[in-house]
This record gives C-alpha cells, sequence and structure tokens, in this order.
C-alpha cells in the first residue's frame, strides 16, 4: 500500500512539473522562439491535475454523487428519450454534441491578440468554470428527471426569473444552431469528399445502434471496432466519389443543403436515442479525438515554432482587424465554447441526463468531455499560431479591409508590422489547391492551414492539400453533431415551456407533442439559415454577431441556477465553486454586452454603427461591407436588431441572476420557505463503473451480479 501511494505521488509530481514547465516557458519567454509542444504541455499537465483532484472532489465531497441511487434513464426507461447508455458510448455522444464550431473557431479568431490570453482563458476557466458548470448541471438535472436549464430555473427560482431563464435560454439556442448550421453549409457546399463522408456516417449509426440494440447488446467493443472500420472507409471512399463521375451528385448547392441538414434535424430528434443521436455521435467521436491527439502528436514529433506574437499590439488598442475590441471582454466572449460556453449546460440538462447508468459517472461524462473539448481549442490556437502571421491577417481580415487582391493584401498586412509578399500568399493558396485564401473569415480554413502545416511535416509536403481539405471536412462532422443534438435539446426545452401550459406536453416521449416541438424547432433555425444562405447580410448572419455574447450569457443563466441549488441543498458553504465563475461570467459579458450596445466605436457598438450608415445613406454613400444602397438598409436594420436583442438578453440575465440571489437570500434566513424539486430516492439495480477503465472493486462487483443474475 504504501509503494503504491509512493508511485502515485512521484507520477502526479512528474505531470504537475511537466505542466508548470509548459506554462514557464509560454509566460516567460520572449523575443526567442517557442515551440508549440510546450502549450500542449502546459494544456495536458493542467487538465490532468483539474480532473484529478478538483474534479474528484467537486464529485464525492461536494455533489456527493450516489452509485446506489437510480438514474432517470433506468426509472424512465422507454427506448426514445430515456434509456440507459453505455459511459462509453455515452461520453462519446456527449462530447460530441458539446462539440461544435466553438472550440475551432473561437480560438483561431483570438489568435490575433497572441496565443499567451488564450491559452491562458481556455485551460483555467475549463478547469474552474466551463468543465465545473457541465458536471454540476449534469448532476442537479439528472436528480430531476433530466428536466432542462430552464425549467429548473423556473422550479427552482421562481416563476419570474425562471420565465426569463425559459425565455432566454430558448432564444440563445435557435440563434446558436442557425450559426451552427450555417458553418455546415458552408464547410460542405460544392465539397462531394466532405457530404458523401458526412452522409455516410447516417447509415452506419443506424446500423451500430441496431447492432447494440439488437443483435449483440453491450458489445461496445465489437461495434466500436465495425464502425470506425466503416468511418475511415467512408472517408477514403468521399475522395474517390470526389474524383469521378458521382461527384455531381455529391456536390449540393447551399439551398439543397440547407433543406437535407433541416430534414437530418428533424429526423433525429425524434428517433429513439439509442437509433441514431447516440451511436452517431459515438462514432464522430472516435474520428474528433483520433484527428486531435494525431494533431498533438504532430506537434511533440516535428516541435512546431510558435510565429504569432505572445500578445499582440492589437490586444492593448482593440482595433483588430479581425474582430474589433479590447483584450477584455472579448477575448473571453470569442473563445466560448473550450472554456465556457452556456450551450453545453443545454446538453447536460437536455439528452445526457436522460440516458446516463450512474450518478458516479458525471464526473467523466460532465467533467471529462469538456476538458476534451479543452483539449480541441488548444489545438486550434497551436494551428493558428504556427503559421505566418502575415498569413493569418489576411486570411482573416475582411476582404473591405484588405482588398481583393494578393498585393493589396499585403501592403496592408505589412503596414501592421506583418510582411508577406504577394508571392507568398499565393503560394500558400496554390500549396492547399484553393483559388485563393485572403478574407477567408470565420476561423475553419485558418484551422484547417496550420492542420495542414503539422500534419504535411510528418506525411510529407505532397499532401498539403488533402490534409487540408480533411480538416475542412473534419470541421463539418465536427459541428453537426452539435445540431443534430441541439435540435433535440431544442425540443425539450420548448415541451417543458408548452409543458406549464398544457400538462401532456410535459411527457416529452408524448409522440404528437414531440412532432410537433422537432417541427417548431427546426423551422425557427431553418427559416434562418434559409434566409442567411440567400442573403450575405440577412436571416442568421444578422445574429451571427452576437452568437459569442448569446453564449455567454446562457453560461451565466447556468452557473446562477447551480449556485442556487447548491445553496438551497445544504451545500452553502461549496456555494464559491458555481458562484465566482458566475461572477467573473456576469462581469465579463455584461461589460461586453454594453460595449456592444453603447459603444461610440462603430466597429463595436452596433447603435453608432446604426447611426453612421444611416448617415451615409442620407448622403448617398455607400460603405463596405454593403455594395448596393440595399445593403446599406440590412445593416442599419442588422445593428438595430442586434443591439436591441443583445440589451434584452442581457436584461433577461440580470432578472436570473436578481432572482436567484434572492432566492439564496432567502433561503439562508428562513430555510424552512425553500422546497427543492428533486426526484425521490430510488435504488438502482444497474451495476457499471464511474470511469473509463473500471476499478477491482467495480469488476468484482459486476461479477457478483452476473453470478446473482445466472443463480
Amino acid at each position: 500500500m504504501r509503494t503504491a501511494n509512493v508511485r502515485t505521488i512521484v507520477i502526479w509530481t512528474l505531470v504537475a512539473l511537466v505542466g508548470a514547465a509548459g506554462w514557464s516557458v509560454l509566460a516567460l519567454a520572449r523575443g526567442e522562439d517557442v515551440s508549440a509542444a510546450w502549450m500542449v504541455a502546459a494544456a495536458l499537465g493542467s487538465y490532468a491535475i483539474g480532473y484529478r483532484f478538483y474534479a474528484k472532489f467537486i464529485a464525492y465531497r461536494v455533489l456527493k454523487v450516489d452509485g446506489t441511487r437510480a438514474t432517470p434513464a433506468e426509472r424512465l426507461d422507454n427506448g426514445i428519450d430515456f434509456h440507459p447508455t453505455d459511459r462509453r458510448v455515452l461520453l462519446g455522444h456527449h462530447f460530441a454534441a458539446i462539440a461544435g464550431a466553438g472550440p475551432l473557431v473561437g480560438p483561431v479568431l483570438a489568435a490575433q491578440m497572441g496565443y499567451l490570453p488564450g491559452t491562458v482563458w481556455i485551460i483555467a476557466g475549463v478547469i474552474f468554470a466551463g468543465a465545473v458548470q457541465d458536471m454540476v448541471v449534469l448532476f442537479f438535472s439528472t436528480r430531476r428527471d433530466g428536466r432542462s436549464l430552464g425549467q429548473m430555473a423556473r422550479e427552482e427560482i421562481g416563476p419570474f426569473g425562471g420565465a426569463a431563464a425559459l425565455i432566454a435560454a430558448f432564444a440563445i439556442m435557435i440563434i446558436l444552431l442557425g450559426v451552427l448550421a450555417l458553418v455546415i453549409v458552408n464547410a460542405l457546399a460544392a465539397s462531394p469528399w466532405g457530404t458523401f463522408s458526412i452522409a455516410m456516417t447516417i447509415p452506419i449509426a443506424l446500423l451500430m445502434g441496431f447492432y447494440l440494440r439488437v443483435l449483440r447488446p453491450g458489445r461496445v467493443s465489437e461495434v466500436s471496432l465495425i464502425g470506425v472500420g466503416l468511418l475511415l472507409l467512408a472517408l477514403v471512399a468521399g475522395r474517390w466519389v470526389a474524383e469521378s463521375s458521382w461527384a455531381g451528385a455529391f456536390t449540393l448547392a447551399p439551398s439543397t443543403l440547407v433543406v437535407w441538414l433541416v430534414a437530418y434535424g428533424f429526423i433525429a430528434s425524434i428517433l429513439p436515442v439509442w437509433m441514431l443521436l447516440a451511436p452517431r455521435d459515438y462514432l464522430s467521436t472516435f474520428m474528433k479525438i483520433g484527428t486531435i491527439a494525431l494533431l498533438a502528436l504532430g506537434v511533440v514529433v516535428t516541435l512546431p515554432t510558435l510565429k504569432m506574437d505572445a500578445v499582440t499590439d492589437f490586444a492593448a488598442r482593440g482595433d483588430g482587424p479581425v474582430f474589433a475590441g479590447s483584450l477584455f471582454p472579448f477575448v473571453f466572449i470569442t473563445i466560448a465554447c473550450g472554456a465556457l460556453s452556456g450551450f453545453h449546460a443545454l446538453i447536460s440538462s437536455g439528452t445526457t441526463p436522460k440516458m446516463i447508468q450512474k450518478e458516479t459517472q458525471v464526473r467523466m461524462i460532465g467533467y471529462g468531455s469538456m476538458l476534451m473539448e479543452s483539449s480541441v481549442a488548444i489545438m486550434a490556437l497551436v494551428a493558428a499560431s504556427i503559421i505566418d502571421p502575415g498569413l493569418y491577417f489576411a486570411m482573416n481580415a475582411p476582404a473591405g479591409v484588405i482588398g481583393t487582391t494578393v498585393d493589396n493584401a499585403s501592403q496592408v498586412v505589412t503596414s501592421w508590422g506583418y510582411s508577406i509578399s504577394p508571392a507568398d500568399l499565393a503560394q500558400a493558396a496554390k500549396n492547399v489547391e484553393e483559388a485563393s485564401l485572403l478574407s477567408r473569415t470565420g476561423g475553419a480554413p485558418t484551422l484547417a492551414v496550420g492542420v495542414s502545416e503539422i500534419f504535411s511535416k510528418v506525411t510529407g509536403g505532397s499532401l498539403r492539400a488533402f490534409w487540408y481539405h480533411f480538416a475542412i471536412m473534419f470541421e463539418a462532422l465536427f459541428i453537426l453533431t452539435a445540431l443534430d443534438a441541439g435540435t433535440r435539446v431544442g425540443r425539450f426545452m420548448l415541451q417543458d415551456m408548452l409543458g406549464n401550459v398544457y400538462r401532456p406536453f410535459r411527457n416529452i416521449s408524448w409522440k404528437p407533442g414531440l412532432v410537433l416541438t422537432s417541427a417548431i424547432v427546426c423551422a425557427l433555425w431553418g427559416y434562418f439559415l434559409w434566409v442567411g444562405v440567400h442573403e450575405p447580410l440577412g436571416g442568421i448572419n444578422q445574429l451571427f454577431p452576437i452568437f459569442g455574447i448569446s453564449n455567454q450569457l446562457l453560461a451565466a443563466v447556468a452557473l446562477a441556477v447551480c449556485t442556487t441549488l447548491l445553496v438551497k441543498s445544504g451545500r452553502l458553504k461549496w456555494a464559491w465553486i458555481t458562484g465566482i465563475p458566475l461572477a467573473w461570467d456576469a462581469t465579463v459579458t455584461l461589460t461586453a454586452s454594453f460595449q456592444k450596445v453603447f459603444s461610440s466605436d462603430p466597429k463595436v457598438g452596433f447603435f453608432k454603427q446604426r447611426s453612421v450608415f444611416q448617415d451615409a445613406i442620407d448622403d448617398g454613400k455607400v460603405l463596405p461591407p454593403a455594395k448596393s444602397m440595399d445593403d446599406m438598409h440590412t445593416v442599419v436594420t442588422n445593428s438595430t436588431v442586434d443591439g436591441a436583442l443583445t440589451a434584452v438578453l442581457a436584461l433577461l440575465i440580470v432578472v436570473v441572476i436578481a432572482d436567484a440571489l434572492r432566492v439564496c437570500v432567502r433561503h439562508v434566513r428562513r430555510p424552512a420557505l425553500s422546497t427543492l424539486s428533486e426526484a425521490p430516492y430510488v435504488e438502482s439495480k444497474i451495476v457499471a463503473p464511474a470511469g473509463l477503465v473500471p476499478t477491482r472493486a467495480e469488476k468484482e462487483e459486476a461479477r457478483d451480479a452476473v453470478t446473482a443474475a445466472r443463480s
């Protein structure tokens, strides 16, 4: 026993030293080359310590997870929405559902401020805020029959603050789904390789679902090997299709993709979770984690240098070409997923609590999945930081700023202090078989260039274009899994809202209700997507500027609910665990909201932008990004809508936080007045490990359960 303790101490001391070494180099190195491997070391060392110690402390000391207590998946199992799901499959589903565009795009855009601010926020944010939020929301939702975040707010905070939370959460969810869908359309349009490969994941997932449910129940390892083999075949076949006569059939226009995405979202939302949603997300996780792990390994093998400055001049001035605004608060808004994301709370109170087998698994699935997503964000930041800064800014600055020719772009970027020649810009595009890389905003192409840079150093420069297009397709797969789960969660949220008015909707598996609410949710985000695809300044494009703020406002709702529940459930002394992240998130997000509404800088403030464009209209002028007078009027409308919506959402969140504070103070003063909507205790009959690898005691418990069942 003593030897084991000494070995454990040695191992964790080494882990801490690796992480500390990484942080030391990143923080202190100036004016010299810094390898990206130090960023990976800082991240992995910090993640390991956070999961081993902090997450375990919260799960067993604060939340006091109970392995003997039956979860909603066991008590309410109906094979549609409630279904006990193997922890490995559920981990894959949860990770795939939360890991959308955010961890890929946000860090790439935030690299404008330098690699150091983003690294600090991604790692510290996830350990102390993001992963904590996800795990605590999952725990409390599991204790409440899988209630949605908004409904928990209504039941635990009260009808006033709860109504504000319900409205804010649902509105933000529609915005998030529309933005995610737009990124997928942009990635797959005119890409037969990506369209074919992603389409094939659907029949593969259906096969896996039936295999586990009907053919070979419980054989997760078998179905994993089958699924991964078929997925790799689909990836290879996708390139064959793209180079064959079949390419035309899978080369879809954006409007066609919109129809298919809406249809897929509706079907995935109403089918039983075991049939399509869970196995497809589990399948995509292999590709996601596999790619990110190979990317990290590639960084360790090739040791690429971080070419971006640790902190750029744009961080202080706030006039960056990628996005306007100072380091505080906008880095913390731009990097949402990967550090702290309100969208995750919707999944943690949506599909996952209805599928989890044991309360003891919330640490692995809630906290662990978020650490996995944070590692994705770190690798995205690495990819953006190892390419030439001149190329980075040429790719991410809008055409209205750098022009449309390599000569003009070179001159503008050089004026910012990041020189790159026209020939280098042209060669970079040629290397990945693109006509141009100028103004490829949104983050995805930049990540793809960084990925191709790392992988091509391992496999050879001749495969640079292959890895670039592979990364573009990889990102679309990444995001699609968040879209299908998000649509289902949106359906749950709408059912909870309508259930307060008409009781049958409270049964989330009531077929008329689930079909109707799924159709409404798909119609809402599908409408914004359709208009956005056909009008460059309309539809979801109109709401894109408030994507980051909306997501972080939603995180404030989740943390407010968590803090309230900690106080009301007798855990007042531990309320700081979510209370401190809540205070930070509210400060950052409300500051950003105030600036976006009232800033006198037209690049930041929505209403100031509206005023500038309205004055130009009065003078008969056309300002970029508008190309016509009609576009000018659209920009005025968009700025007005975005400013008003940001103000309304911020006000709703203030109402939620204020009402939550009122409830907490009342409970401290008069605990007898508080009530909890927690489901009654029922003893669990399921035997399942808490982590990926069963402990010796868990193996013995499983053997005893099998022996008892046979006898």
